[in-house]
């Protein structure tokens, strides 16, 4: 299997022939300007090939931060059940924290007084 050299899509040898005329300057011939839009040319496959590679890449970190998340999601419950359990403790200490505090509150103005 031989990799034969990937030809360029009639858009992309349109573009760079326009570019190329666009930018011609007077006395410059045909040879040099078909030249020119071949340089052109190649620029333009190359910026596809390296926007090609950083989509692919940035499509594997999409997926494995999504395959993270996804695995990560059994613990979240838990995690969220505990802080739960806390929650519930401490709320549940706080009325006897206060009752205690006013009790003692109440017992110190009677003595004071």
């Amino acid at each position: 299997m031989n990799k034969t050299p990937h030809s360029p899509s009639p858009e992309t040898q349109a573009e760079a022939m326009q570019i190329a005329r666009a930018t011609q300057k007077p006395g410059q011939t045909k040879e040099q300007t078909k030249l020119i839009a071949q340089g052109i040319q190649k620029g333009i496959e190359l910026y596809k090939k390296q926007q090609k590679a950083k989509a692919r890449e940035r499509d594997k970190q999409r997926k494995k931060q999504l395959k993270e998340k996804t695995t990560s999601n059994p613990t979240e419950p838990a995690q969220s059940e505990q802080t739960e359990v806390q929650t519930a403790a401490s709320q549940s200490r706080l009325p006897w924290i206060l009752l205690l505090l006013s009790w003692a509150g109440f017992i110190g103005w009677h003595f004071i007084k």
